[in-house]
């Protein structure tokens, strides 16, 4: 299934908030240990690279890094404030064998439908070296619902993406859980799993 139509709409639209939003936050707990896990130099795919902090911190750390987003927006965004050239695609697009260290999926494969979660697993796993690492950062909950602004999210309890990761061919060896504030202002507990392949 290609990306949401809505929930792009409201990124393209909101892309100066969001960017306001996530400079404003504290550094990113989850990506330093994600990147010990990777090999120096190693390249790694941002999936739902947003407007690209992180794709622009691994690149000045010395990695490898190819930024996918499926809004155009964002993507401009990240090339005007990091100079990343961003791939403007959805996640039913990685066709990828064996090519990445890691792929860092922080919270945006929370915006595809449940159903369509083992097929993107399995492509990712597929897209990985044999070893390589997974980060996947997703909004807890169950069922599949739109926020305040419109954009649609899948919920994920614990087990169930654990399950998941497991049926794709991964083995879960982290996680951390919390609860934040989002663009829509609601506050939500989330999860961050670590993985390999």
């Amino acid at each position: 299934m290609s990306a949401d139509n809505e929930t792009l709409r409201v990124y393209d639209a909101r892309v100066a908030d969001y960017v306001g939003m996530i400079s404003e936050t504290e550094p990113n707990r989850d990506l330093p240990v994600f990147l010990r896990n990777i090999p120096p130099g190693g390249h790694v795919l941002d999936l739902g690279c947003g407007p690209g902090q992180a794709a622009a911190r691994m690149r000045d750390l010395g990695y490898r890094v190819t930024a996918w987003d499926a809004s155009p927006k964002m993507a401009e965004i990240a090339r005007d404030l990091y100079g990343l050239e961003v791939v403007v695609a959805s996640f039913d697009a990685l066709e990828d064998e064996a090519a990445f260290d890691g792929v860092w999926a922080n919270f945006s494969l929370l915006h595809a439908p449940k159903a369509d979660m083992p097929a993107h697993l399995a492509a990712i796993h597929r897209a990985l070296k044999p070893g390589g690492w997974l980060s996947v950062g997703l909004k807890t909950g169950t069922g599949e619902a739109r926020d305040g602004l419109g954009r649609f999210y899948a919920y994920y309890s614990d087990a169930e993406i654990t399950g998941l990761l497991q049926e794709a061919g991964f083995t879960v060896a982290g996680r951390r859980t919390g609860t934040e504030a989002g663009l829509s202002g609601s506050v939500d507990p989330w999860i961050v799993l670590t993985a390999h392949a």
